[in-house]
């Protein structure tokens, strides 16, 4: 079993090294103007230079983390600098409000309505700062990650469209990220704030976005966390639910609670279980947990994202806990994912497969996906698969 590990970890290593990064960094980096193009086609030409904010942030945040995680390449470290320079010169209102998108010399084009924009600043200048040592960029994360969770109960603010107190809805996607973005930013807390904004999140999703009932993560609850009977509420965003379990795991295996661990793991399958097409294989983008049409047309499309964070998902769970499930999964969706997703004549991953696992778009970048799901996932598992060929005691052990 050791050499299928290693074969694993060379696998991701590779991959992530020698093709997914090295893509980004001879097609996105714009060094005239600055910051990153995401817009890029199967053999990475730009075909729109418009910049997404979230995506700027992400992709600083992917060469950060390199330099921080796997080796000090100065290649790499002027790669994120460059990003870094550019949402600091012109990312932010009057207010500090990140902008959704600018143009590519900097100029706003779609108003700071979305909450994420700021989360992934936060993650970007959080692990920016750690690599330079600028105190700037530390100050820009926590500035940040304050303006999350003062805008956490009203994501969107003014840029809301719906009509206030009729159907008041909480979102999973404020607590899932927060517990992910906590421990990205743990160097910069007092212990005991990161563990208070730590237990507040694992609550919210474990004890509230859960329906213990169903044993999935719902996408939208009422503020009472009852379920809601409408789109909205019976929403399930399986590659989400899955996500926010690695996040959670992640956590518990900090802390050494394997009760977390499970009840994680037990989400996850339980996810796939659910979203698994039986017909032609893979996880469905969106689905109504009642069984009712969804309101989403692109409901059946199979997302790169989706499956990546699920491969991600599944070896943590079994390098932690060494549950037959969890491999059996894993082998399943490895073996839909690689052969579909990643492109071996030009690179990278596509994105976008319509229901029965095609090709659906052959674009390696746009407005939703950039550099930052593909190799932290190769990351995240190269380092599973790597500890788990290295330790003869067994996949708990190997995590310890």
């Amino acid at each position: 079993m050791n050499e299928r590990f290693s074969d694993l970890a060379k696998l991701y290593q590779e991959s992530l090294l020698g093709d997914v990064i090295p893509f980004w960094e001879r097609h996105s980096v714009d060094w005239e103007e600055g910051g990153y193009f995401t817009c890029l086609d199967r053999m990475g030409s730009v075909y729109d230079t418009d910049k997404f904010t979230w995506l700027q942030a992400r992709q600083v945040w992917t060469f950060s983390m390199l330099y921080n995680r796997c080796e000090k390449r100065d290649a790499w470290l002027q790669v994120a600098r460059n990003g870094a320079s550019f949402l600091t010169q012109h990312g932010t209102d009057c207010d500090g409000n990140w902008y959704f998108s600018l143009d590519r010399r900097g100029k706003p084009l779609v108003q700071p309505y979305n909450i994420f924009s700021d989360c992934f600043a936060a993650m970007a200048f959080s692990q920016c700062g750690l690599a330079t040592g600028d105190e700037q960029a530390a100050e820009v994360a926590l500035a940040s990650y304050h303006n999350v969770l003062r805008r956490r109960d009203n994501p969107k603010g003014v840029y809301n469209k719906a009509y206030p107190g009729t159907r008041p809805l909480r979102t999973l996607a404020i607590p899932m990220i927060l517990a992910n973005l906590s421990l990205e930013m743990q160097w910069l807390f007092e212990s005991d704030q990161l563990e208070q904004a730590v237990d507040s999140t694992v609550h919210e999703v474990m004890d509230v976005f859960l329906d213990q009932e169903l044993g999935l993560m719902r996408e939208n609850i009422a503020p009472d966390g009852s379920p809601v009977d409408s789109f909205e509420g019976r929403l399930l965003i399986p590659g989400h639910g899955i996500e926010a379990m690695w996040f959670i795991m992640d956590i518990a295996r900090r802390r050494k609670s394997w009760e977390l661990v499970g009840q994680a793991i037990d989400v996850v399958l339980n996810t796939l279980r659910f979203a698994w097409d039986q017909e032609y294989g893979g996880i469905y983008y969106f689905m109504d947990v009642a069984g009712r049409p969804p309101l989403q047309l692109e409901w059946d499309q199979k997302l790169w994202w989706v499956h990546l964070e699920t491969l991600v998902a599944l070896s943590m769970g079994y390098a932690l806990t060494g549950r037959q499930e969890c491999w059996d999964w894993y082998q399943k969706v490895h073996d839909y994912a690689w052969p579909r997703f990643s492109d071996p004549v030009y690179g990278e991953w596509f994105g976008y497969l319509n229901r029965c696992g095609e090709v659906l778009l052959d674009l390696k970048g746009g407005k939703w996906k950039g550099c930052f799901h593909v190799p932290r996932a190769l990351f995240l598992c190269w380092q599973q698969f790597e500890g788990l060929s290295r330790d003869e005691r067994g996949p708990r052990a190997a995590s310890t």
